[in-house]
């Protein structure tokens, strides 16, 4: 029997998910990289870590690491060489939530967000929600605020409004983790920012408006009005070849 893949730590899921040359051939397969080998290429040619470090950072073998590294480069070349599409998705892995133990980075933001928030009973639902001046805001990779709430047995017991401290797009899907948020409710929101909260676990209600705090009482009284189809509408939210898509860790291609 085969020995199930270990999730790969990612820091937060990649702002950009499609690369397209000028003059892209729609008829040839996109180059897929997988959100893991993205990251190995983010951590040790971007950041400049050692392979063992890389391991470390992912929480999985050193050997995983060359594995995972290689094949990352090689699909690299072939999109440079070859003027293919290269389009980032899939992969076993799991976004940081920013505790002490699987947070490798400096002065990480949702290490405080952890600390405050990991206490949570097991009865509780919390409901994050993009938020403005008591709104729903619109443009969920620019907000600035989710207020959350805290359900139990049906009715909000706390709520507080927290600062999001300048994240942006997929990195905010690590933040609502670090939140051990269940729920978002947001306005617009592009398919990459779906596809991170897909891979977090997050329940997405999107396409809503008015009233924040009215929004969580109609979703708790069963009949909030949301677009399931919901795509951003915002030059800046989604970005090129942004699609909406589910993740699973381990159980997923």
């Amino acid at each position: 029997m085969p020995r199930k893949v270990k999730c790969r730590k990612v820091c937060h899921y990649p702002q950009t998910l499609e690369f397209l040359p000028q003059n892209n051939n729609a008829e040839q397969e996109p180059i897929l990289l997988t959100v893991d080998e993205y990251e190995a290429i983010r951590l040790i040619d971007r950041r400049g870590m050692s392979q063992e470090q890389c391991a470390a950072f992912m929480q999985i073998a050193r050997t995983t690491v060359q594995r995972i590294y290689e094949t990352a480069r090689k699909k690299l070349a072939d999109f440079v060489v070859e003027g293919r599409s290269l389009r980032i998705e899939g992969g076993d892995f799991q976004l940081c939530n920013g505790s002490s133990t699987g947070c490798g980075c400096v002065d990480c933001f949702k290490q405080k967000l952890y600390e405050k928030y990991k206490e949570k009973g097991e009865d509780i639902m919390r409901i994050a929600v993009t938020y403005e001046n008591g709104e729903i805001f619109q443009h969920f990779g620019h907000t600035e605020e989710f207020k959350v709430y805290d359900v139990q047995d049906g009715k909000v017991v706390a709520s507080e409004v927290v600062n999001t401290n300048g994240q942006g797009h997929g990195a905010l899907a690590g933040v609502l983790t670090a939140l051990k948020a269940d729920v978002l409710i947001c306005g617009g929101i592009g398919g990459g920012a779906q596809m991170a909260l897909a891979a977090a676990g997050i329940k997405l209600y999107g396409g809503v408006s008015g009233s924040a705090d009215a929004a969580v009482e109609a979703l708790l009284a069963g009949n909030l009005d949301y677009n399931p189809a919901v795509k951003c509408n915002h030059h800046g939210e989604h970005g090129e070849g942004h699609t909406c898509g589910e993740h699973g860790c381990g159980g997923h291609h």
